[in-house]
């Protein structure tokens, strides 16, 4: 066996162990880990990486010594081991859990505000295009990223990707035309894949993507299945779809920023059925040691997020609802966090949804957030090479970024608990209570009043501040008593921050 003999908490064990490579070592091996230590013992499946080399992963939930051993279909007996869990490095602080029953903190506790970017396929683009990307993310714009495993076919996405995740080869996409290629997207024409066989370079370089982002603080919300195909991976069939689902949980769990979105529009895949995606999801539970956040995203129909092993609400918005005044209702209605994931897109192509102002972004945002839920950008700007954003990342060219970034600011600076939706345009942090600290957060919108008086319920003393969401600045009014007086410029967009002291 090879392996660390130290690991930082939460951060990777990985045991590497040569076995055979004849035959199909997919499907007719096995191997297992089982981890102990500090009362901790987990059972973690693991994977054939090619070339006769079988890896098990580990992530150690607390620091000290950890005893392991390792088993598989081709070993005579059982390997022992045994390594040391450190403190975890600056910037580590654990996977992203629910909290507050409607919102997200780290497994060591501080809070996590999700302000996510989608870019379907970014790792599948041209390196260059990928460091492009990595160094938009490092602007701190976002702290999460939506992004698929398999390749996409879609308006403004005919190019081949630079992998595949199965040996084969694609059909010839030499002669076709931006018209027939809507055929292509529904059938099989000419792809010969072995979807029993694995390409484990396609799958390791999603995992380099994955460390990459957790270097910028940046969770990888990865998108199992989606339904804009001309390569066949939609319409595998059940065996193949399960030795899927299995090979990407046992390669993928034991990073710490790794987020499971079991489908980006589920009720487009036409060949799944709910009884598909149940037996997808007792695949995730049971395999993933670690109960990384689970959901699914719709197009037009919601899955049912009460669902016991739906974690969070993953939503793009309906055509005939507002989604961000929906908030709030949709929060009580499934009882667990929101996050509208896709709210459209700041962009100017012609579709509706790619085509919103930066200003309409930044205010869906705020009034997500100020319902006690989260949001997502996306951007489609219509480009000369046709690279957009929203699918393969580059450079960002909207104005809605930064001033996101600014809202993320103002979020991690409440005291613990998230937001609570308090009725009109008011929300208070989780933990206002008699006595206590207590932020209150006015979004105005569109509103453009000169005055706001208020009558605090407790008596004390209370820092108001004026935020201009668009301009970014913050105007510290002074202190009040429980009676106050706000004066605003009349423009819209503004927002008022009460602390109590």
């Amino acid at each position: 066996m090879e392996y660390q003999k130290q690991v930082e908490r939460w951060g990777m064990l990985e045991v590497s162990v040569k076995g055979p490579a004849t035959g199909n070592p997919f499907t007719e091996q096995w191997i297992r880990g089982t981890f102990t230590g500090h009362g901790q013992k987990v059972t973690a499946h693991g994977f054939y990486d090619g070339e006769g080399v079988y890896k098990v992963r580990f992530m150690p939930g607390y620091e000290g010594e950890y005893h392991f051993t390792i088993e598989a279909s081709f070993m005579d007996a059982p390997e022992a081991g045994s390594f040391t869990a450190t403190a975890p490095s600056e910037g580590n602080h654990g996977p992203v859990k629910v909290a507050y029953q409607y919102h997200f903190a780290y497994e060591d506790g501080k809070m996590y505000y999700p302000v996510g970017t989608t870019c379907y396929v970014w790792e599948l683009q041209s390196k260059e295009l990928q460091e492009k990307t990595l160094a938009e993310l490092a602007k701190g714009y976002f702290n999460k990223i939506r992004f698929c495993v398999f390749p996409k076919h879609y308006i403004y996405n005919f190019h081949e990707p630079i992998s595949y995740p199965y040996e084969g080869t694609p059909c010839d996409t030499s002669e076709m035309t931006r018209q027939n290629f809507g055929e292509y997207s529904r059938e099989d024409h000419g792809n010969h894949w072995d979807f029993y066989r694995f390409n484990p370079a396609h799958f390791r370089h999603i995992e380099d993507c994955i460390v990459r982002l957790q270097e910028l603080g940046v969770e990888a919300d990865i998108i199992v299945m989606h339904p804009y195909d001309r390569w066949g991976f939609s319409k595998m069939q059940p065996d193949q779809d399960d030795l899927y689902w299995h090979y990407v949980v046992n390669r993928f769990s034991a990073y710490r920023n790794v987020w499971w979105s079991f489908a980006n529009e589920w009720d487009l895949l036409r060949a799944k059925s709910i009884a598909d995606w149940e037996r997808y999801a007792q695949i995730v539970v049971e395999n993933d040691p670690y109960q990384h956040l689970r959901s699914i995203h719709n197009c037009r129909n919601f899955y049912d997020y009460s669902k016991p092993w739906v974690t969070h609400c993953c939503i793009q918005r309906q055509p005939d609802v507002m989604p961000v005044e929906m908030t709030n209702q949709w929060r009580e209605r499934y009882q667990k966090p929101i996050i509208i994931d896709e709210l459209c897109y700041e962009g100017n192509i012609a579709p509706h949804w790619g085509s919103i102002s930066g200003p309409e972004m930044v205010r869906r945002f705020w009034e997500t957030t100020l319902r006690g839920g989260y949001a997502g950008h996306g951007e489609t700007f219509i480009h000369p090479q046709n690279i957009l954003w929203w699918s393969h990342g580059g450079e960002l060219h909207g104005e809605s970024p930064e001033r996101l970034r600014f809202l993320r600011q103002i979020l991690e600076e409440l005291p613990q608990g998230g937001l609570r939706y308090g009725g009109r345009r008011t929300s208070y942090n989780q933990e206002k209570m008699p006595g206590g600290r207590m932020v209150r957060l006015d979004y105005l919108g569109k509103s453009t009043p000169a005055i706001l008086e208020y009558h605090m319920d407790e008596p004390g003393e209370y820092k108001v501040e004026v935020i201009d969401t668009w301009n970014m600045t913050i105007d510290d009014q002074g202190i009040f008593g429980r009676n106050i007086t706000v004066d605003l410029p009349g423009r819209e967009f503004m927002a008022v921050r009460i602390t109590r002291l």
